[in-house]
């Protein structure tokens, strides 16, 4: 068996080395030893759901996920949605909480995305919900409400136009006071499809030559705005994001096959751009969005 240990916080800057050790399992069964953990947020939850699955089909069994032993890290996973969507993924080393009944402030618990009908029903749900977060918690101007469901659908879309299969998304507001001083709003994306190698390479690998592969694929998509589709103004979601997340001084993170690029704002110390990673199927995006801060007001 391999065992795999999450470390303390689960968020963005743990996935790769949670991807990395997943890929080099094999086929052996995997036990993710999640004890330790006591802060998770929707990159942490939904990175993994993704880590599991890959496990999962790595036909070493279904892995085994042994739960924080900080007493508030279960719930809150309950509350996110975790547990129900996890159920087919992991076997569970103890029967997890329920999920609480009630309103919560949850901007979008974990749900799965495989139909452009999901989409919709995504951002129909979380408008009200996304313009209070907006507006009250990270004080922007009311017209961001529609910016972010543009935003929103696009992420959710790319699972559906890229992937051709099955993801999740998720995403919460929190106050980093210690790392940032503001509120944040964490928005969190990941399916296990084709990636954006697989995707982009009927169109545009040929014009690469041998410098093509996972980086040169989401430099394509992400700098340059190209697409699968050979007519230009079509698909160009990824792009249009990242400067609409660019405007707001969030930063996006994509992670696809070997590689991932982030566009790095004034406040973060991740690199642009990461290559000769273990092979991790699909894509996973990150976008972090900052508080307003009183010069931006």
């Amino acid at each position: 068996m391999n065992v795999i240990d999450l470390p303390g916080s689960l968020d963005q800057r743990a996935l790769d080395d949670l991807f990395d050790e997943v890929g080099r399992s094999g086929e052996r069964k995997v036990l993710f030893d999640a004890r330790r953990v006591r802060w998770v947020d929707p990159n942490g939850m939904v990175g993994l759901l993704a880590a599991g699955s890959v496990a999962l089909a790595g036909k070493g069994g279904q892995p085994r996920l042994q739960l924080p032993e900080h007493p508030d890290v279960p719930g809150y996973m309950a509350r996110m949605g975790f547990f129900r969507a996890a159920e087919d993924v992991f076997e569970f080393d103890r029967p997890p909480p329920r999920r609480a009944e009630g309103s919560s402030d949850v901007l979008l618990e974990i749900t799965a995305v495989a139909t452009n009908s999901d989409v919709h029903a995504i951002v129909d749900r979380v408008q009200t919900r996304a313009g209070a977060i907006l507006s009250r918690t990270l004080e922007y101007p009311p017209t961001a409400t529609a910016q972010f469901s543009v935003v929103l659908a696009e992420v959710c879309g790319n699972i559906i136009e890229h992937a051709e299969g099955p993801g999740w998304v998720a995403g919460q507001a929190y106050n980093w006071q210690k790392r940032l001083g503001r509120h944040v709003l964490v928005l969190a994306v990941a399916d296990l499809g084709r990636g954006f190698r697989g995707s982009l390479a009927d169109e545009h690998s040929a014009r690469f030559g041998d410098r093509w592969g996972d980086a040169t694929a989401l430099e394509a998509a992400f700098i340059h705005g190209l697409t699968r589709f050979p007519d230009s103004g079509r698909g160009q979601g990824i792009q249009q994001i990242r400067k609409q997340v660019r405007k707001w001084r969030g930063a996006i993170s994509i992670r696809s096959g070997t590689a991932r690029i982030t566009d790095v704002p004034e406040w973060d110390d991740s690199l642009p751009l990461m290559d000769g990673m273990e092979p991790f199927p699909g894509a996973q995006i990150s976008i972090i969005l900052p508080g307003r801060d009183r010069d931006e007001r």
